[in-house]
């Protein structure tokens, strides 16, 4: 991963990306230069964003999250 610096210094928190649209995203951040929440209501999908972002050298973390459970968002932003 080629990273770009639009969004150094800049966390981005992306739900719904441990697949698809959502990981893509995430990605597209990272490359970006953004260190990234990936959160996911299924872990491994989560894990595996985060292992493909850091893979390419990029700032990841992952975070099991209910965006529907006010709890695990609360979970979610601190550890963004």
């Amino acid at each position: 991963m080629t990273a770009g610096s639009r969004f150094q210094r800049q966390v981005a928190v992306v739900t719904g990306a441990g697949s698809g649209i959502g990981r893509a995203t995430a990605a597209a951040f990272a490359a970006e230069g953004a260190s990234v929440v990936v959160a996911d209501v299924v872990i491994e999908g989560a894990d595996d964003t985060v292992g493909a972002i850091t893979a390419a050298g990029g700032t990841a973390v992952s975070c099991l999250t209910d965006v529907a459970d006010e709890e695990a968002v609360k979970v979610m932003c601190e550890k963004a």
